[in-house]
């Protein structure tokens, strides 16, 4: 049985492919546009979504092959996310997986229409599962999922700390679309009901420890661990879980976090060791 750092390479050479067939070719027309898909896309990253969609397809008995659309969905998805949360109208950064933003690399016009673009084709790769996989996408992304945690994100800037806000916020902008990569590769395995909750409930509880360690990882790794501008939030009076609750609060939040995920994996008869595995990779990841 593979380990994490096994697991996660095989997801990422499994992503790279999934999504270079599903991505146009760079000198297509709008060559610039798809270049910037593609800048956006191949920019490296943990590919903890499609970790967690090929982990989650095999424990209910699919294979590589069945978890394809679906993992390349979520990171189509995911990317999409961060190429317009990076925007000057959103958290404005300059630094995205170590090297410059896509609005940065290209200009913000392109980076807002790759974004479009980047969530279309997410749609697309997840259709070819069928209706139900676009529904589970379409809620992780929509206003009760990733862009309803962002509006939740902006407006609590400044305001003062609220752990019932701060956990919408997680929800929204993390937990929902590891939800659904949970849920959608146990669809893609033909799994019945039962499971398939099971491991939406997994992944969302998986979520929000990724978030509380993510918060905790803001406010002491460097840039280089990050690729990204470490203490940027604080600095901008965003809502975090060490505004809120002291580091040392949001270390234990994660671990309590990882806790009850493991404990949704108890309902799961059978599928468990690589996603606990994944579980602690979450909580004690340095980057």
């Amino acid at each position: 049985m593979p380990g994490v750092a096994e697991l996660l390479s095989e997801a990422a050479a499994l992503a790279e492919r999934a999504l270079d067939a599903r991505l146009p070719a760079a000198d297509e027309p709008p060559a610039r546009l798809h270049q910037a898909m593609r800048y956006a896309v191949f920019a490296g990253g943990k590919r903890l979504r499609p970790a967690l969609v090929l982990a989650s397809c095999r424990a209910c008995g699919g294979d590589a092959a069945a978890a394809e659309p679906a993992l390349a969905a979520v990171e189509l998805l995911h990317t999409y996310t961060l190429v317009h949360d990076d925007l000057p109208a959103m958290d404005d950064d300059d630094l995205r997986r170590g090297r410059p933003t896509c609005h940065r690399a290209f200009d913000e016009a392109t980076a807002i229409l790759a974004g479009d673009a980047l969530q279309a084709a997410a749609f697309a790769a997840a259709a070819e599962l069928g209706a139900e996989a676009v529904q589970i996408l379409a809620r992780a992304a929509g206003s009760r999922g990733v862009v309803g945690g962002q509006q939740e994100d902006l407006e609590a800037e400044g305001q003062p700390g609220d752990l019932a806000r701060l956990e919408r916020i997680h929800r929204g902008k993390t937990a929902a679309l590891l939800a659904a990569s949970c849920e959608l590769g146990a669809l893609a395995a033909g799994a019945g009901p039962g499971r398939r909750a099971a491991l939406a409930a997994f992944g969302e509880a998986l979520g929000l420890a990724f978030q509380y360690a993510d918060d905790v990882l803001d406010a002491t790794a460097s840039a280089a661990q990050l690729g990204k501008t470490p203490g940027k939030d604080a600095a901008a009076g965003k809502l975090t879980a060490v505004a809120v609750l002291g580091l040392d609060g949001a270390r234990t939040a994660a671990r309590d976090w990882c806790a009850r995920a493991l404990a949704a994996l108890e309902r799961c008869d059978g599928c468990a060791e690589p996603l606990r595995a994944l579980a602690r990779f979450v909580v004690e990841r340095d980057r």
